[in-house]
């Protein structure tokens, strides 16, 4: 119960790696807010988080949305010790194929969203809370069809630096959590854009990383569940990277 007592927010927690480090929380004993555009999904979510848990629906690029859940968390609860800035999206497309339209909506969510969630909830944190954002191994390492996805990954690395030394006065530790390939549905999405089968990308996709597997959700929550917790007391600033290897050698 390494979070117990604790109130944590979880942003794209009502599926794939969002949701398991939602249900990670929930196991360790956490009041865990999740939040994301769908309702339905955060419903089914929300049934299958352990413990206390409250659902918001919230998308992370509307300013009224955040202010709402802002709210939300206020009167309910009153503040935050942990806070995991998930919510993100991934949309592999070859150079050549990038659009303005494309590019606003890879910068709005993982860039600009991640930015003013942090803004928006800063005032709940508790001295000695933790931020943790959801980078990518793609933010410093190319890979064909990434380049607006690794930039704006790259500016989330960029945040934790200086916000670890803006809030460093107050105690809140902010760090990076950056997975590499995840066995969850967004495989799927990018073998649609590639005209690839789901299950070649798959296979091909684990010869890439040095241990020749995909990443397990589960695995990615305990990362997050260290950083959240008072294991990490002495970390900010800094970048885990869960990839199996695949970015490291």
């Amino acid at each position: 119960m390494r979070l117990l007592n604790k109130v944590a927010l979880v942003t794209g927690g009502s599926a794939g790696l969002g949701l398991a480090i939602a249900q990670r929380f929930g196991i360790e004993g956490a009041h865990v807010y999740i939040t994301g555009r769908r309702k339905e999904a955060l419903e089914a979510a929300k049934a299958s988080i352990e413990g206390d848990v409250s659902a918001v629906t919230a998308d992370a690029t509307s300013p009224g949305d955040l202010d709402d859940l802002v709210e939300a968390i206020r009167r309910q609860s009153g503040h935050l010790d942990v806070v995991v800035a998930n919510a993100g999206s991934i949309e592999r497309m070859n150079f050549g194929d990038v659009t303005e339209e494309h590019f606003d909506r890879i910068f709005d969510l993982n860039a600009r969203g991640t930015l003013f969630t942090v803004q928006k909830v800063l005032p709940l944190l508790r001295t000695g809370g933790s931020i943790v954002l959801v980078g990518s191994i793609q933010g410093s390492k190319g890979l064909p069809g990434s380049t607006t996805y690794s930039a704006a990954k790259a500016a989330v690395r960029a945040y934790a630096r200086v916000w670890a030394a803006e809030f460093g006065d107050r105690g809140l530790r902010v760090n990076v959590l950056s997975p590499g390939p995840f066995d969850t549905h967004i495989i799927d999405g990018q073998a649609e854009y590639f005209g690839r089968d789901p299950a070649a990308l798959r296979a091909e996709m684990a010869t890439q990383v040095p241990l020749r597997r995909l990443g397990r959700p589960e695995e990615l929550a305990s990362a997050a569940l260290f950083l959240a917790s008072d294991e990490s007391s002495f970390m900010t600033g800094a970048e885990l990277c869960i990839d199996g290897g695949m970015a490291q050698v």
